[in-house]
């Protein structure tokens, strides 16, 4: 099984190396000329990585081959690959990057002509196609073009985003750039609304890009906004799809308080139907008691922004996202967007005239939630866990003895060989106990 929750991502030079990239350009070539009935342009964006170039060639080789024009974007976000994939007639988008992960490994994420993840039946398709269970169709050769003009037009859709009377004049604001997607595009958008803008890790560096930086590690963010007496502060990860804030006291603005803080926005403007959030399994339980005390109502979804995004159509909602940051909003677009959320969030704070920590305060008091991670380096045992019997056996005694004043998720990564677990309990001392609890179980009978 090739995908995960989010592509397919592993170490640089093992699994993702260039043969392996030619075929899965050729293969997806393949599968999407057949599903939209179709030759076309592909757009490809990738991050800083060292080895996103040799990738991004490698799946250019493919496409081309497998008879589509390839438009290369160059250093990119990807919602401005899946922004693009939906605004133009090409049909359909990869961003090679591993999102938040270190340098040394890298990942292909996929994009259909809707702007959106494609969908399990395709991703299927493609692997078969891998594995020589499919028959590849004639095809003349395709063309491979460099075009990062075309970057502007997602800025464009960016600043439209906002009310033309928005402008973030007299607003220090902090940026860190993790050394990744957001170099160049972040600059230019911020600056152009008239924020004083401070910049951390503002390059695009290969071999630093998420070390002790971005989304993933807060820490120079929050000193630096201390220290400059910045109104915020924003985080982004390596590919720019994720965001993380902090108020002007340095705390912690996650996923679950910008999407309370962004809902309640379109609540009083009447664009929120039926006062509906959409979020995952990870969201914190206070954050869900508080929204249901507005009258609304939170649907959860497995962990994953493609997740979200197919509820989000399925029920309607116009607004989810996940704790760690991936926000989406059918308003503007169709993926998870760190730019467009921060741009909108500093709008929200500049128009209502309160400090972000102020109306951070005034939306909810988050239980106490543990997350840790125990590694788990045999994929069996990682995917299995449900099966182990005395591992559902501490869940269950851990569930009893919290009853309605907790709550325990454990699931296997997507993404990394890991196993999460995470506890939520009234007090910090409950969440510390069981989560230990459950992490010693993990390690007894998952990781031997």
């Amino acid at each position: 099984m090739l995908f995960g929750t989010d592509g397919i991502r592993g170490k640089a030079g093992k699994l993702l190396n260039a043969p392996f990239a030619l075929q899965i350009g050729f293969w997806t070539g393949q599968v999407l000329k057949s599903y939209y009935d179709r030759t076309g342009a592909l757009a490809i964006g990738q991050d800083s990585r060292n080895s996103s170039d040799m990738l991004a060639m490698a799946l250019s080789a493919g496409l081309t081959a497998a008879g589509l024009e390839v438009w290369h974007l160059g250093l990119c976000p990807t919602p401005a690959v899946a922004y693009l994939t939906k605004t133009t007639d090409a049909i359909g988008g990869i961003v090679i990057s591993a999102s938040h992960n270190p340098p040394e490994d890298n990942g292909i994420k996929f994009f259909g002509a809707d702007g959106a993840k494609l969908s399990d039946e395709l991703q299927n398709q493609i692997e078969a196609g891998m594995r020589g269970e499919l028959k590849a169709t004639d095809a003349t050769w395709g063309r491979h073009y460099y075009r990062p003009e075309l970057l502007d037009l997602y800025l464009a859709s960016l600043k439209d985003s906002v009310s033309s009377q928005t402008d973030l004049s007299e607003m220090q604001i902090v940026l860190d750039l993790a050394w990744g997607a957001a170099v160049g595009v972040a600059q230019k958008l911020f600056e152009a609304m008239g924020a004083e803008v401070i910049y951390l890790h503002d390059r695009a560096d290969g071999n630093r890009i998420n070390v002790k930086c971005g989304a993933t590690h807060l820490s120079f963010l929050q000193t630096a906004v201390g220290h400059c007496q910045a109104d915020l502060g924003f985080a982004f990860d390596g590919d720019a799809d994720r965001l993380m804030a902090v108020d002007e006291r340095g705390r912690v603005i996650d996923g679950d308080y910008i999407l309370y803080l962004w809902g309640q926005k379109l609540l009083q403007q009447g664009q929120l139907p039926d006062r509906t959030l959409v979020t995952t399994v990870m969201s914190n339980l206070g954050f869900e008691k508080a929204w249901q005390g507005l009258g609304g109502q939170l649907i959860r979804t497995p962990v994953g922004d493609r997740y979200v995004w197919e509820e989000m159509l399925r029920s309607q909602a116009m607004l989810g996202g996940e704790q760690s940051g991936h926000i989406l909003c059918r308003h503007y677009g169709v993926s998870g967007d760190g730019l467009l959320t921060a741009l909108h969030l500093a709008a929200l704070v500049k128009q209502s005239g309160v400090p972000l920590g102020e109306l951070r305060d005034r939306s909810f008091e988050p239980y106490p939630q543990i997350l840790k991670n125990v590694l788990v380096g045999d994929r069996d045992r990682r995917l299995n866990w449900q099966t182990c019997e005395p591992l559902q056996q501490a869940i269950q005694k851990a569930e009893t003895a919290m009853g309605e004043g907790g709550r325990i998720l454990i699931r296997a990564s997507g993404t990394e060989p890991l196993i999460r677990v995470m506890v939520e309990a009234t007090s910090i001392k409950l969440a510390n106990y069981w989560s230990e609890n459950l992490v010693n179980a993990v390690e007894r009978y998952c990781t031997n």
